[in-house]
C-alpha cells in the first residue's frame, strides 16, 4: 500500500487518466474529487460491496435457474 500525505487542493495522479484532489479537511473528514473516463466505475467500498453481493446473488439465481430447466428438459 501507498501511503501520501497530501494537503487541501493537492492531487494525486493514478496512471494517466485518473486524478484524485483533496477539495476539503473537515474534522476526520476528507473530501475528495476524483476525475476520471466515464467508462471507469468509481463507488465507496460498501457500496461496490453492495454491488458484488448482488451480482453473486444473480449469478447464482441463474445458475440454479439453468440447472432446473436443464433437469426439467430431460424429464420431457
Amino acid at each position: 500500500m501507498l501511503v501520501l500525505t497530501r494537503k487541501v487542493n493537492e492531487t494525486i495522479k493514478i496512471g494517466d487518466e485518473i486524478e484524485v484532489i483533496v477539495l476539503a479537511i473537515e474534522g476526520e473528514q476528507i473530501k475528495l474529487g476524483i476525475s476520471a473516463p466515464k467508462d471507469i466505475d468509481i463507488h465507496r467500498q460498501e457500496v461496490y460491496q453492495a454491488i458484488q453481493q448482488e451480482n453473486n446473488q444473480a449469478a447464482n439465481l441463474s445458475k440454479n435457474l439453468l440447472n432446473l430447466l436443464k433437469k426439467n428438459y430431460k424429464n420431457d
